[in-house]
């Protein structure tokens, strides 16, 4: 998954090894009586009304029955399956209804006893569409015009079976002239019904549909093996048209992909792609698919398009890093099982670090682009006052409750900081093999060892940390666990920048604007000035984060707060802008009128810096190790 940080400032089968399937068959209780196949039937055709109905038919024996709702899905890092948006529950068996009660503990868990003779449940329920376009599956996904269906929200499963082990035959109804697109197998289709395959539970879930009336599906390997295509469901028919040149560089995409890695996991791929104001933006990794959300005019509009350019490398790195590679305390033999985060400074970290050097590969970004980036992240993290409290490894550890955080003092609580900074991290990690091999090897070289192995089908090899550090040591050896074991445990009140200094490059600031932190401002109307006096605010004087300790904070600021005037002049991003840049010729403090609730008082901000924007500058002493990262490796 994709955190929001970079876009709004944004199950296959289990397959396992012999002792792991031992310990997860044994977290899953006894074995249960084997099961047939369950049924399942989604009618989305009132979809645009915000809600859907799902029947399901369960083979039952007599006796207690206890019946889950997913609650861990997998790539949301978190126990945050839509439980709450579930509604018209029923239960009947052999046409009498079966009441029902829910654990008074586990709050997915439904509790049921089947009568005598009864071999069959049939339920009924409901799932409410109206959520807040914020948050991840959860969260608001269908419009008038489409609809993103994740499984897991209208399905019921028994306990005592893993998710490989159930088998679903899934039929989906949709609204009249709507189109669709999903990486799961279709059987038939006709009269406004799709059925599809049978599949486990855990590939269901892992092949989100997506649909539409502006559906528009664009093959981006023509002629090969196996097939690649762009599904993009949008809210009008102009959004859909995506400009040739961004079909090449996907098209570059997965020819990247393809020579970083070696091989491919999956039959097919399917970039599944919902544009709409409407919805909740993010992106989900599935192992054949994905399930990625933008701004409904991202691929016509520069701004947007630069803003969202790394959101589809990310999530397809995923189908390797993630998906086929898990750590092994991710890999859970259900979906009520916790998952512990301790590794995505690799599952998320790594994959960040590989999609935006993909997304520069591919053409997405420039090389310029692609360093205004790192610059970006740098800086950001430079500006980080938390890190000297909190490690980068608690943010993993406590990754299931920094999803779910305020963007308000995230600099001092910290985030999912593992993602950005982990890309830092993985940088260092890339340029300090090519140093020691004397630019033969690079992370290239490790991602064909960890990631590649054989191809063709969805498989799963779980890791450990050990294996990680097995894996750089076979590629080039090094004290690799010491080295990561400091940056996931620093308290440096720096950020990580030894990837961009090795790769002959260094962080400076000046008066430019950042074009990859600006494009972001213009998407989310925002104005980001961290760097300089240590706020950010949106277009409306609402103040978003004050950096703990830098001049906004010493001056009384906080988060939530909003500016009313600057100067004495009426808010607007360009008053305060002027605001900061006239402060450094003056010894006088800037003087902000700010609403605090319903209460107004006067701040003086003693701030003489000017604008201060991050960029990355060449260091001619070094070799430039980050532009050899960069650039296309397809046709090398």
């Amino acid at each position: 998954m994709m955190n929001r940080r970079s876009l709004a400032r944004v199950c296959v089968a289990l397959i396992f090894a012999v002792t792991a399937g031992v310990a997860q068959a044994s977290a899953a209780g006894p074995a249960a009586p084997a099961i047939g196949t369950i049924k399942l039937w989604v009618d989305a055709t009132q979809a645009p009304q915000k809600i859907i109905h799902a029947k399901e038919t369960i083979p039952v024996h007599a006796g207690a029955l206890t019946l889950y709702y997913p609650e861990w899905i997998p790539g949301e890092h978190a126990p945050d399956g839509p439980v709450a948006n579930l509604a018209g529950l029923k239960f009947s068996a052999g046409g009498k209804e079966i009441p029902w009660r829910r654990d008074l503990v586990d709050m997915f868990a439904f509790h049921l006893d089947i009568p005598a003779g009864a071999d069959s449940l049939d339920v009924q329920l409901d799932f409410l569409l109206s959520a807040p376009a914020t948050g991840f599956s959860a969260g608001a996904s269908a419009t008038a015009s489409l609809d993103l269906l994740s499984w897991n929200q209208v399905l019921l499963y028994p306990k005592g079976y893993t998710a490989d082990a159930i088998t679903f035959d899934s039929s989906l109804r949709l609204p009249d002239g709507w189109k669709f697109a999903t990486s799961l197998p279709v059987a038939s289709q006709g009269g406004g019904e799709v059925h599809f395959s049978p599949v486990s539970l855990d590939m269901l879930v892992d092949s989100p549909v997506i649909s539409g009336r502006f559906l528009r599906v664009i093959d981006l390997s023509p002629g090969q093996t196996p097939p690649h295509e762009i599904d993009i469901a949008a809210d009008s028919a102009a959004a859909v048209a995506m400009p040739p040149e961004l079909q090449l560089h996907l098209r570059n995409l997965v020819t990247e992909a393809g020579a970083l890695f070696g091989s491919r996991h999956y039959r097919d791929y399917h970039f599944l792609l919902t544009l709409s104001d409407d919805v909740a933006h993010f992106g989900l990794e599935h192992h054949e698919s994905d399930d990625s959300r933008l701004p409904e005019r991202s691929l016509i509009d520069e701004t947007l398009r630069l803003d969202g350019a790394g959101l589809l490398p990310h999530e397809y790195v995923h189908s390797w890093n993630g998906k086929y590679r898990r750590p092994a305390d991710l890999a859970t033999p259900d979906f009520q099982q916790p998952m512990k985060d301790d590794l995505l400074w690799v599952y998320e970290g790594l994959t960040e670090y590989l999609g935006n050097v993909l997304t520069a590969r591919s053409g997405l970004y420039t090389q310029q682009e692609y360093r205004e980036h790192l610059a970006d992240i740098a800086a950001t993290y430079e500006y980080q006052p938390g890190r000297t409290w909190r490690p980068l490894q608690d943010t993993a550890d406590a990754a299931s409750l920094l999803y779910f955080a305020g963007g308000d003092w995230e600099n001092w609580r910290r985030g999912t900081d593992y993602y950005d900074e982990g890309e830092l991290i993985w940088l260092e990690v890339d340029t300090k093999i090519r140093q020691l091999t004397q630019n033969s090897k690079s992370i290239d070289d490790f991602c064909k060892l960890f990631e590649g192995g054989p191809g063709g089908q969805p498989d799963l090899k779980t890791y450990t940390f050990d294996d990680v550090v097995n894996g750089l040591n076979a590629v080039a050896p090094n004290d690799w666990r010491g080295l990561l074991t400091e940056r996931l445990t620093s308290l440096s009140p720096h950020a990580p920048l030894g990837g961009i200094e090795n790769g002959g490059w260094k962080l400076v600031y000046n008066e430019a604007p950042n074009e990859i932190r600006e494009a972001g401002e213009e998407a989310y109307n925002h104005l980001n000035l961290r760097d300089s006096m240590g706020l950010s605010v949106n277009e409306d004087g609402a103040i978003g984060d004050v950096i703990h300790g830098g001049p906004a904070y010493v001056a009384g600021l906080g988060p939530g707060m909003r500016i009313v005037a600057v100067n004495g002049r009426q808010f607007s991003p360009a008053a305060i802008g002027e605001a900061v840049e006239a402060a450094k010729s003056s010894s006088e403090p800037i003087n902000l009128l700010v609403a605090n609730g319903v209460y107004m008082k006067s701040y003086a901000v003693d701030y003489h810096g000017g604008l201060r924007f991050p960029h990355l500058e060449r260091v001619e002493s070094q070799p430039d190790l980050l532009s050899d990262i960069a650039k296309p490796h397809a046709t090398q």
